[in-house]
């Protein structure tokens, strides 16, 4: 578009010329030579215009050239000032959010992802996530996930969580399978045990009850005796040891959710098992296999698509289109979260603008922002020597009727 410009203004240059010489011949030759005239100069002028943008009109240093090199420290902090006071500031992003429905474009991708356009996104994005996990440090990525990870375990209370949880499974009487399953280990333990108990009742007996046999049929008791109690409690649902195991889940429930000092307990546990190597190596397992899991989806998303996991997004897709309170619970989710981002991190982004545009060179910012909007400065070229040029012919026309 460049070269047309500067074409149209070599072109009026010579017709200029062809009009002075051939203007004796015929009248009409003088409004051609209006014409060309005042185009040359509405195309000089506004050459001059738009090359002063961006640097020295002929490489020389008339004032007020070069605009954008000369201010890009100004231009930086000006696009930053905008991009915060318009874009980055959390009321704005929220008052836009508000418009985004979020969870319906998900659900509708998730429930009809087979369109070749999506298709062709969902292959392009999943050979991305594929270089990206690839590229990146696994040693040093899976640090960031388990710190993640730890951070949040170790900020969380999780004493009420685990009390809360009981309560409910008590209300529920969810926690009477468990008390089946610890009274059928209990009597299993007691049934693979009996030589132990055995040897032990055997040691603590005197001599006299060793020799007369004694010990045997001591052991004998003792043995029937937790056989016994242990068939009686899984068979017995009002077992008065069954109704005191309940009491204790209840009272530590409670304790669980009201007690500072079992509170603090928990948490010390909790800390512990998180300052404990041997979770750091299990977890370590635990990513390398969903790293794992993650390549082997994303190198093949139509195969994942294709099974089970596939049919689960595809009904999550239906579910997030029917169901309005679980939408609008993702969209505001969505919202606050973009809010949040521009809270935190509004002002980084800010700067990371500004200091880009700042350490760009002057050739760079100004081959970048002539290349964005060179093809329309082009055409102000154009437009302005052929508004000249008319404006050259009204005043020709004006000059002869006088």
């Amino acid at each position: 578009m460049r070269l047309v410009a500067t074409g149209l203004l070599v072109a009026m240059a010579g017709v200029y010329l062809a009009a002075r010489y051939f203007q004796p011949v015929h009248p009409a030759m003088g409004f051609v030579r209006a014409f060309a005239e005042a185009a040359m100069v509405g195309g000089l002028a506004d050459w001059f215009a738009v090359t002063a943008l961006f640097r020295h009109p002929l490489g020389l240093p008339i004032p007020h050239t070069a605009i954008i090199p000369r201010n890009k420290d100004r231009i930086a902090g000006a696009l930053a000032a905008f991009l915060r006071d318009n874009f980055l500031i959390p009321r704005v992003v929220a008052r836009r959010m508000q418009r985004v429905d979020l969870a319906g474009a998900a659900g509708r991708w998730l429930a009809n992802p087979s369109p070749s356009g999506e298709g062709k996104l969902r292959r392009g994005a999943s050979r991305l996530a594929a270089d990206v996990l690839e590229s990146l440090d696994q040693e040093r990525l899976g640090g960031m996930v388990r710190g993640a990870l730890a951070g949040r375990l170790r900020a969380l209370d999780v004493a009420p969580l685990l009390g809360q949880a009981l309560a409910a499974a008590i209300a529920d009487n969810r926690h009477v399978p468990l008390l089946d399953g610890i009274i059928r280990w209990a009597g299993r333990v007691v049934e693979a045990n009996e030589p132990i108990v055995r040897d032990m009742v055997r040691q603590r007996a005197g001599a006299v009850l060793r020799w007369t046999g004694l010990d045997a049929t001591l052991a004998n008791a003792i043995l029937d005796g937790l056989t016994k109690l242990v068939t009686e409690m899984a068979e017995n649902p009002d077992h008065p040891l069954r109704e005191k195991a309940e009491e204790g889940l209840a009272k530590l429930a409670d304790d669980l959710q009201h007690d500072p000092a079992m509170q603090e307990r928990v948490a010390a546990f909790k800390d512990e098992l998180l300052d404990n190597p041997a979770l750091a190596d299990w977890w370590q397992g635990v990513w390398e296999q969903l790293r794992a899991a993650m390549l082997k989806a994303a190198r093949d998303p139509d195969a994942v698509i294709a099974g089970r996991f596939g049919e689960a997004l595809r009904q999550l897709g239906t579910t997030l289109q029917q169901d309005a309170k679980l939408a609008a619970t993702i969209n505001r989710f969505a919202r606050r979260a973009a809010v949040g981002t521009a809270a935190d991190y509004g002002d980084a982004i800010v700067r990371l603008v500004s200091d880009t545009i700042r350490g760009w060179d002057a050739r760079t910012i100004t081959g970048r922002l002539e290349n964005a909007v060179g093809r329309d400065l082009q055409y102000i070229r154009i437009n302005g020597t052929l508004v000249g040029g008319l404006v050259g012919v009204l005043i020709h026309t004006v000059d002869v009727a006088l």
